[in-house]
């Protein structure tokens, strides 16, 4: 509910800071005086159309500000926009902030952060309704008819139901569309994966054979170059010539000379040990070289063979992968799509039977809502029709029209009738009303603005008191058109509609005034050749002067018959 409202610079309002509590709020005055300027601030404040000609003359801006405390139904859809928007503060309260300046730029705050005038008209929309202001009347929303039909008719359980088995047959009918799809091009895609896959398995790839191909076909290719340089090794250190003796030759004949070195002096012996090391290598290098010759292979056709084996991974790589790996992961999961492909006839077969099954489960569970809805709409209608008979408007009427469309794949009903669903069940709602006779039931957003609307808007509010979500309601000239004795019964509404809502109503019967649990008194003010608005809370005596200024000139008559408006207003609020 509104907790604090704060205006400063608008029109003729310098600066208000007002607090209320729950309840019947009533605000009077006379006309003129800036009740409807508040009410415009508060359209302002939730999203309404902000003009700079509304700025106080002299000022560079206009700023409204409104805190609401959460603790109703509205809470949760409030917190998860918070939470969506990351706005969340203290989750027991928002405060949306609008602020227009002059050049006309308008601003936006949702707990102190600037947000989009959307956002803000989105919060709005869940925490107030003004009653004369018909854009933000929540009733003249044909969509949000059905949701307040389904509260007042209580079929959560049922609803849930419905769209547990709603949400199951999407899925199914997610996974249907897919395996058909897959199906509608299956040949040309079993063609394309099934050569991908016998291309890739024809091959036989290993990992790592690349890179042991491309040694190959380096020695291969170089075989005359390295067969030449490992004989010419060979010869220097094993063969030698008549002119120049044989690497092993040479450090043989070092090592026997350095071992009679040591044997004369033992301190040499090391030089000896390296001298005998040094011929075992030797030794061992010339065993490698021989061996290394007889690998080496002069073969043509090889050569050719290991460059087409490595073409042939070159191209597999550059098709489906950059890797042998790749390659090979690449065909297995191509046969793994053929595997899918070839099943999947199978699979559609079972889950068209699974969705036969479903569908008659959703249409069992869908006629059921509709049932139930369609009873709750005959006791609502009733039930609206006698509160607004109780405010002199005999002879209207309210009806709910219900809609179905055919759909070749929606659920099946009555007569093998197909048709289209949504989350909410079959049904598109719609509340229709007949304000005076001979007129015919027509749709509520066709309705005549006015007193006869806001009459009209406490009628259904008093009905829908429980199924309506919005904490907070502003009734503005629910008064015009009516007397005294039905502004009583109004006042008794009002006052029955406030204790399931905070209410707000601007009014000029005392009759209806009377039954406010906070009565705020707006008068118009002139200071220094300048009008100002102010806001008085009037308890008491003062009160009871208003109200006798509300029925005529003040004197012992209009004060008495004050008193026994209160008096009367207190055994009726009593009587219920």
């Amino acid at each position: 509910m509104l907790t604090e409202l704060r205006i400063h610079n608008f029109a003729i309002i310098d600066k208000l800071d007002l607090r209320f509590g729950p309840g019947l709020i009533i605000l009077t005055g006379e006309t003129g005086a800036g009740k409807s300027i508040i009410l415009d601030a508060v359209v302002m404040l939730i999203g309404g159309r902000a003009d700079a000609t509304l700025i106080r003359t002299d000022s560079d801006a206009a700023f409204v500000e409104g805190v609401f405390h959460l603790k109703g139904p509205e809470k949760e859809t409030v917190h998860s926009i918070l939470q969506r928007e990351e706005l969340m503060d203290d989750p027991n309260y928002v405060v949306l902030t609008r602020e227009v300046r002059k050049e006309g730029r308008s601003v936006a705050r949702v707990n102190g952060r600037t947000v989009n005038v959307s956002l803000l008209k989105e919060l709005g929309a869940l925490l107030v309704d003004i009653h004369g202001q018909a854009e933000h009347l929540s009733l003249l929303d044909a969509r949000a008819h059905l949701g307040l039909l389904d509260r007042y008719a209580e079929v959560a359980q049922p609803l849930s139901d419905y769209r547990q088995t709603y949400h199951a047959l999407l899925n199914l009918r997610r996974e249907l569309n897919e395996l058909r799809k897959a199906q509608a091009d299956a040949e040309r895609r079993v063609e394309m994966l099934t050569y991908q896959a016998e291309e890739i398995e024809v091959a036989r790839l290993k990992p790592g054979e690349d890179e042991e191909l491309r040694k190959e076909r380096d020695r291969l290719a170089n075989a005359e170059s390295l067969a030449q340089n490992a004989q010419e090794a060979l010869a220097v250190l094993d063969e030698g010539s008549p002119e120049t003796p044989a690497a092993t030759d040479l450090v043989g004949q070092a090592s026997q000379a350095l071992a009679a070195l040591a044997k004369l002096d033992s301190a040499q012996n090391e030089l000896a040990n390296q001298a005998e090391v040094l011929l075992d290598t030797i030794s061992d290098l010339i065993h490698s070289l021989r061996d290394y010759l007889e690998e080496i292979e002069f073969n043509p056709k090889r050569l050719d063979e290991v460059e087409e084996r490595l073409d042939l991974i070159h191209s597999l790589t550059r098709k489906y992968g950059g890797s042998i790996p790749a390659v090979i992961s690449y065909g297995t999961e191509a046969r793994k799509q053929l595997e899918t492909i070839t099943t999947a006839a199978e699979r559609i077969e079972e889950l068209e039977m699974q969705e036969a099954k479903l569908l008659e489960k959703l249409a069992g569970q869908g006629s059921l809502l509709s049932e139930k809805r369609k009873t709750a709409a005959v006791e609502m209608g009733d039930s609206i029709e006698t509160e607004l008979d109780d405010l002199r408007m005999e002879a209207a009427k309210f009806g709910v029209d219900f809609q179905t469309k055919p759909d070749p794949n929606g659920a099946p009903v009555a007569n093998g009738t197909r048709i289209a669903f949504d989350q909410n069940g079959f049904d598109k709602v719609e509340f229709l009303i007949a304000p005076n006779p001979g007129e015919g039931l027509k749709p509520l957003t066709k309705i005549a603005s006015g007193g006869e609307t806001s009459r009209l808007m406490l009628g259904l509010k008093n009905v829908l008191a429980r199924a309506d979500e919005v904490p907070s309601l502003i009734f503005d000239e629910i008064d015009q058109g009516i007397g005294g004795r039905v502004g009583m019964t109004v006042g008794q509404k009002l006052w029955n509609l406030s204790r399931m809502h905070q209410v707000f109503c601007v009014t000029h019967l005392p009759q209806l005034a009377a039954f406010g649990d906070e009565h705020y008194q707006v008068q118009k003010l002139i200071q220094g050749n300048r009008t100002l608005t102010r806001v008085e809370r009037l308890d008491g005596e003062p009160r009871l002067l208003e109200l006798s200024q509300m029925l005529g000139e003040v004197g012992e008559g209009t004060l008495r018959s004050a008193h026994e408006l209160m008096q009367v207003a207190r055994q009726m609020i009593k009587g219920k």
